[in-house]
C-alpha cells in the first residue's frame, strides 16, 4: 500500500484530487524538492512551464480610519485619534497619477471600516474615478471585507449593495481581508470583522452581480496547520459550488505573509522556505483555481522562487501603506525583480489587469 506520503504523491501525479490527509502527509513528510515537483506538475495543467505573468500596480489607501481593531494591523487608527485621514478626490488622483507614471496598469483600493462612509459615498467616488481615467487604468475598487462592512453600515443586503456597485461601473471587489478563514482564528485576532460563512455569502453576492473577485490568504500569524487547511478546504468547496452550478467563480489565489512590525500581535516573520512550501500546498490542494499568485510586496525578490512552487503570476507593487507600515519594503527597480524570474528559467510576460495568467496586455 505504501506510506501516506507515497499515496498522496501518486494521487497528484495521476491528476487526482488530494484530501486533507494527503495534504497533511505532504506538509509533514514531504521534502522541499517533492513539494516543488508536485506543485509544478499541477501548475502545468493550467500554464506553460517557462512563463509567468505580472502586472504593475498599487494599492492606494484612501483612509486609515477603521473600527475593526485587528491585532495584526499596524495601519489603522480609531476614529478621533490623531493622524486619521480620508483622502479627497483630488489627492486620490495625485496618488493614482504617480502609479500611472511608473507604468502601472492597475490600482486597488484598501482602507478600513470607516463608520461614516456609505455605499453611496463609495459609488460616487468610483464613478468619478472611472469618468476621470476612462480606459487608461483598471481598478480593483475595494476588498470583500470593506464591502461587507459598508453594506451592513448602509443597511443593505449584500445582493443590493453589489448591484449598486455594479451600476457605478465597479468591475472588481477583491477577496482581501480573508487572512485565515477559520472562525477560531478570527475570534482570536479580528472579532470585529465577520465569520467565515458570512464572508462567502458576501463573495457569492459579488460574483452573482457580475463583478470579479479573487481568493486571498495570509500566513504567519499564530495559525495552526489545521487552521490553514480549514481555509483551503472551505475555499475549494466554495469554488466547487460555483463551478458545479455553472456560476462565475474566483479567478486566482494570492497568498502573502504577515508582517509583524509595529503591530499589537507582533511575532516573527515566517521563513521564505515555509512560504514556498505553503504556496506549493495551495497549488496542489486548490485544483479548481487556475491562477496562484506569489507576493513580491511581502517577500520581495524571494517571491519569484514561488514560481518553482506552483505560482504563475505576481504583482510589481508601487505602494501599499498597510503592509509598508508593518515592515514591507517596495522596490521600483522592476527590471531587477524580473531578472530574478529570468534567472530561475521563467519568461515574465506583462499582462493586462484582467488577463491573469494569459500574458495578454489589455
Amino acid at each position: 500500500m505504501g506510506t501516506a506520503l507515497d499515496r498522496a504523491t501518486a494521487r497528484v501525479l495521476a491528476g487526482e484530487r488530494i484530501d486533507r490527509g494527503d495534504a497533511l502527509a505532504l506538509w509533514n513528510e514531504g521534502d522541499d524538492d517533492l513539494l516543488s515537483r508536485l506543485a509544478t506538475n499541477v501548475r502545468a495543467r493550467f500554464h506553460g512551464a517557462d512563463t509567468a505573468t505580472y502586472v504593475i500596480m498599487a494599492i492606494v489607501n484612501y483612509t486609515n480610519v477603521c473600527v475593526a481593531r485587528c491585532d495584526y494591523c499596524a495601519f489603522y487608527k480609531f476614529p478621533g485619534e490623531a493622524g486619521t485621514y480620508v483622502l479627497s478626490f483630488e489627492d486620490l488622483v495625485k496618488r493614482i497619477d504617480v502609479v500611472a507614471g511608473l507604468g502601472g496598469q492597475l490600482v486597488g483600493f484598501n482602507g478600513g471600516f470607516h463608520p461614516d462612509l456609505s455605499v453611496d459615498d463609495y459609488c460616487q467616488l468610483f464613478r468619478r474615478l472611472h469618468t476621470h481615467y476612462g480606459d487608461r487604468l483598471a481598478f480593483y475598487e475595494m476588498t470583500i471585507a470593506e464591502f461587507m462592512f459598508v453594506a451592513k453600515r448602509s443597511h443593505m443586503s449584500y445582493a443590493d449593495a453589489a448591484a449598486r456597485f455594479h451600476d457605478s461601473g465597479t468591475r472588481w471587489i477583491t477577496g482581501g481581508g480573508a487572512e485565515i478563514l477559520d472562525d477560531a482564528f478570527r475570534l482570536r485576532h479580528s472579532p470585529g470583522k465577520y465569520k467565515v460563512e458570512d464572508y462567502y455569502a458576501a463573495q457569492s453576492a459579488v460574483l452573482n452581480a457580475g463583478l470579479g473577485s479573487t481568493a486571498t490568504m495570509v500566513i504567519g500569524f499564530d495559525e495552526t496547520i489545521d487552521e490553514r487547511l480549514n481555509h483551503l478546504e472551505r475555499l475549494r468547496a466554495f469554488q466547487d459550488q460555483r463551478t458545479g452550478a455553472n456560476l462565475p467563480a474566483l479567478s486566482s489565489l494570492l497568498c502573502w505573509t504577515y508582517k509583524p512590525y509595529n503591530t499589537e500581535l507582533g511575532g516573527q516573520e515566517v521563513s521564505t522556505r515555509e512560504y514556498l512550501r505553503h504556496l506549493a500546498l495551495c497549488r496542489i490542494y486548490l485544483d479548481n483555481i487556475t491562477n496562484l499568485r506569489t507576493s513580491v510586496l511581502t517577500r520581495n525578490e524571494d517571491a519569484l522562487l514561488g514560481l518553482q512552487y506552483g505560482a504563475n503570476d505576481f504583482d510589481l507593487p508601487t505602494e501599499d501603506e498597510v503592509t509598508q507600515k508593518a515592515g514591507a519594503t517596495v522596490s521600483l527597480e522592476f527590471e531587477a525583480i524580473l531578472d530574478a524570474a529570468r534567472r530561475l528559467g521563467f519568461r515574465p510576460l506583462k499582462r493586462g489587469a484582467w488577463a491573469i495568467g494569459t500574458g495578454a496586455v489589455g
